[in-house]
């Protein structure tokens, strides 16, 4: 957790019920910082990730690598497919060197960018706030005329091709993965919900597919009924994830200032935290 968010260590979530919804894989690093806080944490995933159907056009991509000159990841998750792929490909290590020596990256914020350089590569460029539109924002003067290689989910915003290739590059996307929802976790999801007694204070949403799964799991016709979050707070990781809670009508009632897993955090912290320490002052 970043120096920012531990400032904010003195407000505990002692008696705060937090429900995390990141994929079982990787629900860690949010509920250990949570329980760190003092926080009673809840992990039923409303996301899991899956190998694509098939890997044929992201082997391509790979075979051809060295023809393009930006690769854009946007996740942790890519970044995994990605090199497990490599492997597969049998790509030496003089190979990979050699290709990503030419090759330029940019990462669509810090875990993205840790996963690349734990992997031995340098990240190019990060942008300012870590969503679609601040990529391009970054790269719409570097990119025309290049060839650009975007590795992302199956399902994705289409900012940033659409506007790459407006500023004139030419932009091959490629598949890595795909989000499904867990259907699994339907059954515990409304339980938690309907129990006083486990019914969280505070539900996160991480990306925009969290809160369109969370909202499927409930299955209430496309829309969560506004009696079903009564008494629970949503807490959005960014101005994406909250467009969409607005979109499919819940409230956004706590936002990230910084996009990223511990900004989340602190948010919720100085958010909740404050509003404990004021109840329990009177």
């Amino acid at each position: 957790m970043n120096e920012k968010a531990d400032s904010t260590t003195d407000l505990s979530l002692c008696g705060i019920r937090v429900l995390v919804g990141r994929a079982k894989h990787q629900a860690g690093a949010l509920s250990s910082e949570l329980r760190k806080q003092g926080a009673e944490v809840l992990e039923i995933p409303f996301i899991e990730i899956r190998k694509p159907k098939s890997f044929k056009p992201l082997d391509h991509a790979l075979k051809n690598l060295g023809r393009y000159d930006w690769l854009i990841l946007t996740s942790v998750n890519g970044v995994d497919a990605l090199w497990e792929r490599m492997k597969k490909a049998r790509l030496t290590e003089p190979a990979r060197a050699n290709i990503f020596a030419k090759l330029r990256i940019a990462a669509i914020g810090p875990a993205t960018k840790k996963a690349i350089e734990q992997r031995g590569v340098a990240v190019q460029v990060v942008p300012k706030e870590y969503v679609a539109e601040s990529v391009v924002q970054s790269l719409q003067k570097e990119v025309a005329g290049k060839r650009v290689l975007l590795v992302r989910a199956k399902v994705a915003r289409d900012v940033i091709p659409r506007e790459l290739r407006k500023a004139g590059a030419h932009v091959d996307v490629v598949e890595a993965y795909e989000t499904v929802v867990p259907r699994s976790s339907g059954a515990r999801l409304r339980a938690a919900l309907k129990d006083g007694g486990r019914r969280p204070h505070v539900v996160t949403f991480t990306s925009s597919s969290t809160v369109k799964n969370f909202v499927s799991l409930l299955d209430e016709g496309g829309q969560v009924a506004p009696a079903t979050l009564h008494g629970t707070l949503t807490a959005s990781i960014g101005p994406v994830t909250s467009s969409t809670l607005r979109d499919l009508g819940l409230p956004v009632d706590i936002e990230a200032k910084e996009f990223t897993i511990p900004g989340l955090i602190e948010a919720i912290v100085s958010t909740v935290g404050a509003g404990l320490a004021a109840r329990q002052a009177r």
